[in-house]
């Protein structure tokens, strides 16, 4: 392997994996590191446990920061080459005028000309990534659908189909998150490292886990210069770069640049001390509804469709999925009854002999982006939340709007989960404002040269909507202006770009 590349990207999901894949692409020397293994179709398969152990982070959790006795929030990511792209449900949606609004008045987030960043910014990005992933609608509902459809057809309210990252392909199997056996369900994986893999123009590392940046000062101040890492074997290695993109996530991006001396080496700016801070959750919840029909939910393409009614904030600030259910080990873990009291005994056994009679929605809340990724004295990743008196609302008044959907529908009894989170975004906010924000327009740090960071930590306020789609449109902007050479870290001129 080279010791020296033009990039180096950690972490391969919706962020990273695009940025490699991109700068691949165009010729530019990249070696792409990934803490988990490097798994295909050929070796997906819906068996939850084998890939809960394999393929996911073991389950982390954010504590309340200030309620007492109020329940921890689980929070879900993939650990493979493709990152949670590669077990996610594929839901393609663009932002829209609100979030970017958003963006503006939270980190004074502004474009070239000066002004507040808006979609013209980023659409270009965004068409490139749904042509390259194959965005389509999925409008081949399943029994589950309709029946949850009845619900909110009762209470006016529409269910429209969601556009996704699928193609024909899709059996409607229900394996998305123990990874598409089919390769039907895109992924950062099979779409953009794959490609750049087998034609021998990216190089990766994969069960490798970067323990720190390099960070020197070169006399002009402090410059990315490298990482240092983990490898399968067991030793710690170094390996050099004009330019570092840190794309580990939004909840382990954060412990990486704290724990590579961020705030060191930038005597405590302002912006290096906003690392961690403004980490949203886009609080979500399954509500599963027990019916006297058989439902088979599990056999489904996962998120088959949407009520956007209450998406805006002044309409409520939430969004309900459907039709979904975990797989049986989630399902009989998480289950809890309509006073969130968990499942025991024999009710639970009796509830799990009915698995097959339930439909389930999943509610997913615009939160104020009050959490907090830090570390604690042992060099361990800590998460706290903090809702605010509107996200507390919004938690409440979408599921209340979900049991009555179901209610509606005909479910004879509805459970329910605590809240979860699968869309972390925001930890090290994108803006032009140093003092509100980690990193600048370009994804590049305020405070360390040729440090960028290319994942869902840099959305500034929560999405409205699922945010994978639009972290690799910003990985995708970010990959052209690093190709662009503009910024004057690159030493050697870029091999031919690939056809």
């Amino acid at each position: 392997m080279s010791e020296r590349f033009d990039v180096i990207v950690v972490g391969s999901g919706a962020g990273g994996g695009v940025v490699a894949g991109e700068l691949a692409d165009r010729g530019r020397s990249v070696l792409l590191i990934e803490a988990g293994p490097h798994q295909t179709a050929a070796d997906y398969m819906r068996w939850e446990a084998r890939a809960t152990h394999q393929i996911w982070w073991p389950l982390a959790f954010a504590q309340p920061a200030s309620a007492a006795g109020e329940p921890p929030v689980a929070l879900f990511r993939g650990r493979c080459v493709g990152g949670t792209t590669a077990i996610n449900t594929k839901v393609a949606l663009r932002p829209t005028d609100q979030d970017y609004d958003k963006w503006h008045a939270a980190a004074g987030l502004v474009n070239e000309r000066g002004e507040p960043f808006a979609e013209g910014d980023l659409i270009t990005h965004l068409e490139c990534v749904e042509r390259r992933l194959g965005v389509r609608e999925r409008s081949d509902w399943q029994t589950c659908v309709h029946t949850a459809q009845r619900g909110f057809e009762a209470l006016g309210a529409e269910l429209e189909p969601v556009t996704s990252y699928t193609d024909a392909n899709c059996m409607r199997c229900g394996s998305c998150l123990q990874g598409c056996p089919t390769n039907a369900g895109k992924s950062t994986l099979n779409t953009y490292i794959a490609p750049a893999l087998v034609t021998g123009r990216l190089q990766l590392l994969a069960d490798c886990a970067v323990r720190r940046v390099i960070i020197e000062d070169d006399g002009d101040g402090p410059r990315a210069t490298g990482v240092e890492y983990s490898g399968a074997d067991g030793g710690r290695h170094r390996v050099h770069a004009d330019v570092v993109v840190v794309a580990a996530g939004a909840l382990a991006t954060p412990g990486l640049l704290i724990r590579s001396g961020v705030r060191e080496a930038t005597g405590g700016s302002s912006s290096s001390e906003l690392i961690g801070r403004h980490l949203g959750f886009h609080p979500a919840r399954l509500v599963e509804g027990l019916f006297d029909e058989r439902q088979d939910a599990h056999m489904v393409y996962p998120i088959s469709a949407h009520c956007m009614k209450f998406q805006r904030d002044e309409d409520g600030g939430f969004v309900v999925e459907a039709a979904t259910i975990q797989d049986p080990i989630a399902f009989a873990t998480a289950l809890s009854d309509e006073q969130g009291r968990p499942l025991w005994g024999q009710e639970l056994v009796a509830t799990m002999r009915r698995y097959r009679d339930f439909t389930g929605l999943l509610t997913m809340v615009s939160d104020d982006n009050r959490g907090t990724a830090w570390v604690d004295d042992a060099g361990n990743d800590r998460f706290t939340f903090d809702w605010s008196p509107d996200d507390q609302e919004r938690i409440d008044a979408s599921l209340q709007f979900a049991r009555e959907v179901l209610q509606a529908a005909g479910a004879k009894r509805i459970f329910q989960t605590g809240v979860i989170s699968t869309h972390v975004q925001g930890s090290c906010r994108m803006g032009s404002d140093p003092t509100r924000s980690v990193v600048n327009a370009h994804g590049e740090s305020h405070d360390v040269r040729g440090l960028f960071v290319g994942d869902g930590s840099v959305v500034p306020r929560t999405l409205s909507v699922n945010p994978s789609l639009t972290i690799m449109a910003l990985a995708s902007r970010l990959a052209a202006y690093l190709d662009s050479g503009e910024h004057g870290y690159f030493t050697r001129v870029a091999a031919e770009a690939a056809v």
